[in-house]
């Protein structure tokens, strides 16, 4: 193997991968490394849900009087370990902070354009990489089963319009129609028609690996970066458990990890935390759903994949190092089982613990520095926003215009 590459991405996740075959596809031998294996971490147990009409703070202050209830509830959908309560604190100070009116509605703001972004993006990635048969635009829904849920959703709907989040509430019978094996328990929601699913998660981190080892990429798997230098602003120095390697230009695309491989190369302390999610997926359930559902009453989402229906969500702060509590990933199924017709099939089924990168401010770092590129941090968001991101760095690295203002995701916005 090489010594040397004109770009060096630090984790193959969807983040990374996206970027290294965008790159290496436009012209710049690209050299993708993990410490894992490829597709690995959240990009494997997401919720497979392209959610770009999720363009608020991943806290808003509507949250605050709910949140004794939540926190008191071990298996509710936000849970802190309270032994991790002290290193958590900077971040939630910070995260309380933005959540005041100018912050929030920046925020709000900035996540709404990248997102529109995103859509665009991801269509012209499906086509680009032949990827219809995998990630399906149909939509996905956001239902309710309470008459005040639904009356907030009414408002919420209208909101989005006037915003250009395209998207139209349905009554019951629209809801049951689109998707007849929901319990009459739902009585409507919001169709959202520009959003998508994917419905193999492995199946797409493989297309997409064979698609960069044949365009000239290289591959290096189970190789930790244990040390970063910079010669000059031209290239910089990985040291690793597989030796040295040198790049013009080292992308961090690390997820939850990339605060460690920021504090290599950077004196700006970033506030990184991980959201830990649960999944359970139950191969007996095929073709339950045909799009994504999530409930705005029992805070989680159901999404169709070709090996069964992936139950996901939850929030859990307890770090990256304290051991996963798996009956949180049990209890989707008592979420989940009144929200249907029939009976749910769990037999055989599989939980999953795995960690989102969130920064306080719910938007991700896309910035470059010398010869570093910053992409991480990108919350709840990390495969919804994956090609728009791959399209923004790969802007940066061959010196072109970006597609939307990178400004507020600069890294010195943290100093």
């Amino acid at each position: 193997m090489e010594r040397k590459y004109p770009v060096i991405v630090v984790g193959g996740g969807i983040i990374g991968l996206s970027i290294a075959l965008t790159v290496q596809a436009n012209g710049s031998n690209v050299l993708l490394l993990d410490k894992h294996e490829i597709g690995q971490g959240a990009s494997f147990g997401n919720a497979g849900h392209i959610a770009t009409e999720q363009v608020f703070p991943i806290a808003d202050p509507s949250v605050l009087k709910s949140l004794p209830k939540m926190l008191l509830d071990p298996l509710g959908p936000l849970r802190l370990d309270w032994r991790y309560l002290l290193p958590l604190t900077p971040w939630l100070i910070k995260l309380l902070g933005n959540m005041r009116h100018k912050p929030f509605t920046h925020i709000h703001h900035t996540l709404t354009t990248l997102n529109s972004a995103a859509f665009d993006s991801w269509q012209a990635f499906i086509q680009k990489w032949q990827l219809s048969d995998l990630v399906k635009m149909k939509g996905s829904l956001l239902v309710a089963e309470k008459k005040e849920t639904l009356d907030k959703l009414s408002h919420h709907s209208e909101y989005l319009q006037s915003i250009g989040v395209t998207n139209q509430l349905i009554g019951q019978n629209a809801l049951l129609t689109r998707e007849p094996a929901l319990s009459e328990s739902q009585i409507g929601g919001i169709f959202y028609p520009d959003t998508g699913h994917v419905v193999d998660l492995c199946a797409l981190h493989q297309k997409l690996t064979e698609a960069f080892l044949q365009a000239g990429g290289q591959v290096l798997t189970h190789c930790e970066v244990t040390e970063i230098t910079s010669t000059s602003n031209q290239q910089a120095v990985l040291t690793t458990t597989q030796g040295q390697f040198t790049g013009q230009k080292i992308v961090i695309a690390g997820g939850a990890f990339s605060k460690s491989l920021v504090k290599m190369v950077s004196r700006i302390k970033v506030p990184l935390e991980t959201e830990r999610g649960y999944h359970l997926m139950l191969p007996n359930e095929l073709g339950r759903l045909s799009i994504p559902v999530s409930s705005m009453d029992r805070r989680f989402i159901m999404t169709p994949m070709s090996q069964g229906l992936r139950l996901a969500g939850t929030v859990e702060y307890a770090g990256l190092k304290r051991p996963a509590n798996m009956q949180r990933a049990q209890h989707f199924l008592p979420l989940a089982q009144p929200m249907l017709k029939e009976a749910l099939n769990s037999q055989q089924s599989t939980s999953w613990m795995g960690f989102r990168p969130s920064t306080s401010d719910s938007l991700p770092v896309l910035d470059h520095k010398g010869p570093y590129i910053f992409a991480f941090g990108h919350q709840h968001l990390g495969l919804t926003q994956a090609a728009i991101t791959a399209d923004i760095v790969n802007s940066f690295i061959h010196q072109q215009p970006t597609s939307i203002d990178c400004t507020p995701f600069s890294i010195e916005r943290f100093l």
